[in-house]
């Protein structure tokens, strides 16, 4: 079967995480996914556990496959010249370039569309250059700042922290794949490309202030931003008798009264306090509150049987070791085994979508750096002579 993608080129310059993960997401798709790398290769390759001192780190395989590499000096002149030639058959380019960078390469919008009028260009980086920031540089940690994630925690632990995730990248890769997919399917019915911005700062306010806008959603405010239920501080994992953890969440009403029952309190849902789920947020610490202090009366394999066929929402509480077990994930094939030919046996998650007739896949490894230079240079038109002189002259570069 073929896949949502198929046919579909995509060049990519990008490093670290948000670009790489957002092409992989593309390649899942059935994309033909070109990685562009420089000389040095993405600054994520020699991150994280690696085998055989190679530059093919943990960090890099999570968010590089389905792709092929090659490895280009963008600041030459044939460097650049071969990657506008590989442009020319592309439908999408994404890179996470800052403006300026990619003026001075030669190698942004104005110049791209000289050579492919109906590509659909990609921009993806900090701040939007519509704004006074468009010039700064970012990172996942100074936007999840920026934008307000660092400060939620302060609402909750008393000073700003990070997610231990890098959810800016990630979320904000979502967003490029949603751009540019609308991008593709408006080019397939009119015929016309376009540029592309996909901010992290803009994003990632977008999807933190979706529901903390709260009182500020009015003009004038009838009240502070901030969703009252997420900065309560005994929302958290329940501790059991056990001292194992589970979430437990009687958050409809429905959910409260066969809680309340079950549990042999049936007067907290008669209680004036959480009479109802309106009731219950308005008195919200106080709900968690109790609902702790009866989740510590029972082991957590007795709340399992007691609440396992109601609808209450519960779960156990994972380690990350705990996921790559876990008997869902497990039997749903959500993670792959396969054979790099480089660095042996390694394990990834799936695509997470599942599509009845189109398919997302798991096709190519993760490339080394240059893996496929010669082969994408000679399917831009390049002769092999300049080939080698590209690779001779450290313009082109194949794998160590």
């Amino acid at each position: 079967m073929s896949a949502p993608l198929q046919g579909i080129r995509v060049v990519e310059m990008t490093s670290v995480v948000l670009g790489p993960y957002a092409c992989q997401m593309l390649g899942d798709l059935g994309a033909d996914v070109i990685k562009i790398e420089p000389p040095a290769g993405d600054t994520n390759r020699n991150l994280g556990p690696h085998r055989n001192n190679s530059d093919m780190g943990s960090m890099y395989l999570g968010c590089n496959r389905n792709k092929r590499s090659i490895s280009l000096d963008l600041k030459s002149q044939r460097g650049r010249e071969a990657a506008l030639e590989i442009i020319k058959s592309a439908d999408v380019v994404v890179h996470n370039f800052r403006p300026q960078a990619m003026s001075r390469l030669g190698l942004d919008y104005a110049a791209v569309k000289q050579v492919n009028p109906e590509v659909v260009y990609c921009a993806t980086y900090g701040y939007s250059k519509q704004g006074p920031y468009g010039d700064k540089g970012a990172l996942d940690d100074s936007i999840q700042a920026a934008s307000g994630v660092a400060v939620l925690q302060s609402m909750v632990e008393g000073e700003p922290r990070y997610l231990p995730t890098i959810i800016a990248d990630k979320t904000t890769a979502m967003v490029v794949v949603q751009s540019v997919l609308a991008a593709l399917f408006h080019k397939e019915r009119s015929g016309e490309g376009q540029e592309i911005e996909v901010p992290m700062y803009e994003s990632m306010v977008s999807f933190v202030m979706t529901e903390h806008l709260w009182g500020q959603s009015f003009e004038p405010p009838i009240g502070k931003a901030g969703y009252v239920r997420l900065m309560a501080k005994h929302r958290r994992p329940y501790k059991t008798k056990d001292d194992k953890y589970l979430a437990v969440l009687p958050y409809w009403d429905n959910h409260w009264r066969t809680f309340c029952e079950l549990t042999g309190r049936p007067e907290l849902a008669q209680d004036e306090r959480f009479i109802d789920m309106a009731t219950r947020l308005k008195n919200i610490n106080e709900s968690y509150r109790v609902t702790g202090e009866i989740i510590a009366e029972r082991t957590r394999d007795e709340w399992l049987q007691l609440l396992g066929d109601t609808k209450v929402p519960m779960m156990v509480v994972n380690s990350l070791d705990d996921l790559i077990e876990d008997p869902h994930l497990v039997e749903s094939g959500f993670w792959q085994e396969s054979e790099h030919p480089t660095e042996g046996r390694l394990r990834m998650s799936s695509p997470p979508m599942n599509f009845a007739r189109t398919p997302a896949s798991i096709r190519r490894h993760a490339p080394r750096l240059g893996e496929n230079t010669e082969e994408i240079l000679r399917e831009a038109g390049l002769d092999q002579v300049t080939i080698d002189s590209m690779l001779a002259e450290g313009e082109a570069v194949l794998p160590k």
